[in-house]
């Protein structure tokens, strides 16, 4: 044989594998599949001319250059590497071992929150009002609450149902909401570039993916359209949902 070949080797391969699906998935996700797609080349000549080739000269200028591009896909990268650690930092099962450590319980949203953000999602379906509602988690919001218009008011369905009133200055941006008080409306999220996104969707949809896929928030969404209530969470969307429906998810500990 020209090499052995050992369960760890194979584990080994495994990582790499899944570490550069996760990675393709995430440039994919924000639109930077093609630099991704260009980084990955680089890396294989590289490896083919140091490696491989033993091409001293050009193997070091290839040295030189991915010890400089370290640093700078670091600076270029920033948002996308946070955003990995985020998700690995706030996975279920990840959670579940910090806890079971700690001793840690996580409170779910109380039902006095849920319950007004639910019955005015509910009133605008009817009346087909555009809305976009953000709940926040464990990751602070404070960046998206300072590109609106700060409240920090009680949570009241009225309320809500004013602020996306299509007269309403405030109704186009998005609200934001965490367990205790409504923070700002009029607010402006970062929009997903995922191609898998239907076409059917608009942009408060593209804007609720864009905003659960860089935090752990709940994003509601009440097409003015159509008049459906739906959710991103997580990256996934959850279509078409009923009063209960709506309920029970932003209720749901994950």
């Amino acid at each position: 044989m020209f090499f052995d070949f050992s369960v760890k080797d194979f584990i080994d391969i495994l990582l790499v594998a899944a570490l550069l699906y996760y990675t393709y998935k995430l440039m994919k996700s924000t639109g930077s599949i093609n630099l991704f797609t260009g980084i990955l080349v680089f890396v294989i000549i590289w490896l083919l001319v140091t490696q491989i080739f033993e091409m001293r000269l050009l193997g070091s200028i290839f040295d030189k250059l991915v010890s400089v591009g370290v640093v700078a896909l670091i600076i270029l990268f920033q948002d996308e590497i946070r955003r990995f650690l985020f998700n690995l930092g706030s996975h279920r099962n990840v959670r579940r071992l910090v806890r079971f450590f700690t001793g840690h319980v996580e409170k779910k949203v109380e039902h006095d929150t849920i319950l007004p953000i639910v019955m005015a999602c509910l009133n605008m379906s009817k009346q087909k009002v555009g809305a976009l509602i953000v709940i926040e988690h464990t990751f602070p919001l404070d960046e998206v609450v300072a590109t609106g218009e700060e409240i920090n008011a009680d949570i009241k369905q009225r309320l809500i149902e004013n602020i996306f009133f299509k007269n309403s200055p405030l109704h186009d941006g998005a609200m934001v909401v965490n367990k205790r008080k409504i923070r700002a409306a009029g607010c402006i999220l970062p929009v997903s570039h995922d191609m898998n996104i239907p076409k059917e969707l608009g942009l408060r949809h593209r804007a609720a993916m864009g905003i659960s896929q860089q935090t752990d928030a709940h994003a509601i969404i009440v097409s003015e359209e159509t008049g459906g209530i739906s959710v991103a969470y997580q990256g996934q969307f959850y279509l078409n949902l009923s009063a209960e429906e709506l309920e029970t998810l932003l209720s749901k500990e994950e």
